[in-house]
């Protein structure tokens, strides 16, 4: 008897998933796995910065060190090391952040806390209290940065919306630059004829993490943190902002409030790292520009990717200055200034710098 075979059931093909849903999750695969990889060189860079220089240490030093032995010059060099590190990374995603932000709520590529004056005008705020007030609590350090930081981005703000059109990235950036040369010259003016303020203030000044230590990093972490969580409640409106302000209101979003909060948070991280390291320039501006030809505009993933990033670059020129001039130290805001000029330049030239 002849078995005829089973007809075959030709089986529906399962739906495609839509393009846009699929380059969905493959941007959100990328994102990840690049954070991942920025992590790992966050954990290298401060592996560096534990283990190298002005003073060479074997491994048996950075593990006696660590684990809190001062007993030899080396041990205590890695010891000292630590803090410093740590400082490193809060103060470099600090203003990798700072920055982010700053050019999400001007829509300008050169918005940085060092071009439009924050850091400068948290330095003469310093300045003041030093020189006419007798400042040294660190606490007042961090109130009195917080407040020039927060009156000069009050100040360029109000200058750069000057005239027709409000404040266009480019007033701004003008209004910043006039406004940074400005406070640089009233900062000579008040330290210069006062040699006593002069010498304890020009360390700071040039922007480092030297004098670290975990109770300074304790008393600036309140502000910072407070900064990010800032940051990530703006962060959808910044998104929207990007697409103009009249259509930003049409979609529902508050757009004063939304520039406040950010702004509120790019002074809190910009005035606290510059209490505790002084004014650092060029990190705010070239982490998100990095960030953002890589991972994409979205400022829910801009935002952490530029602090990672800003932690790497920070420590990463701290661990360069200090090898590269042996057995003295070059201070970090000196590498991040030759690193950030050239990139600046380059933006200039071959970016459009009109808006984001």
């Amino acid at each position: 008897m002849t078995t005829l075979p089973a007809p075959t059931v030709a089986l529906p093909a399962l739906p495609k998933a839509p393009p846009a849903l699929a380059a969905r999750k493959r941007s959100l695969s990328v994102r990840g796995l690049s954070l991942l990889l920025i992590t790992v060189a966050l954990v290298l860079a401060a592996a560096a910065s534990v283990a190298f220089g002005a003073r060479g240490v074997t491994w048996a030093d950075i593990v006696a060190g660590v684990s809190g032995s001062q007993d030899t010059l080396a041990e205590a060099a890695v010891a000292k090391r630590i803090p410093r590190t740590l400082l490193a990374v809060v103060v470099g995603a600090a203003l990798g952040m700072s920055g982010a932000l700053l050019q999400g709520i001007t829509r300008n590529p050169l918005a940085d806390p060092g071009i439009f004056g924050i850091n400068n005008g948290a330095a003469l705020f310093v300045v003041i209290g030093m020189t006419f007030f007798g400042m040294s609590s660190p606490y007042a350090y961090i109130w009195t940065a917080l407040a020039g930081a927060g009156a000069t981005a009050l100040f360029v703000y109000a200058v750069g919306s000057l005239g027709g059109g409000g404040a266009t990235p480019l007033k701004l950036a003008l209004a910043g630059a006039a406004t940074s040369i400005a406070l640089t010259s009233l900062v000579s003016a008040v330290i210069l004829p006062r040699a006593q303020v002069l010498d304890s203030f020009r360390f700071w000044q040039i922007g480092g993490v030297g004098g670290a230590a975990f109770d300074t990093i304790a008393r600036v972490a309140p502000f910072l943190l407070a900064g990010v969580l800032l940051a990530f409640v703006s962060a959808r409106g910044l998104n929207t902002l990007a697409l103009g302000d009249e259509l930003a209101r049409g979609l529902g979003v508050r757009v004063g409030r939304t520039r406040i909060i950010a702004a509120l948070a790019a002074v809190l991280l910009c005035g606290g790292a510059t209490a505790v390291a002084g004014p650092i320039g060029f990190v705010g501006l070239v982490v998100p520009h990095v960030c953002r030809m890589v991972f994409g505009p979205d400022h829910r993933w801009l935002l952490p990717l530029s602090a990672f990033t800003g932690a790497v670059l920070l420590t990463a020129s701290d661990v360069i200055g200090r090898v590269i001039a042996r057995p003295e130290e070059l201070e970090v805001g000196i590498v991040t200034a030759l690193v950030g000029a050239p990139f600046f330049i380059l933006i200039v030239r071959r970016m459009k710098v009109r808006a984001l």
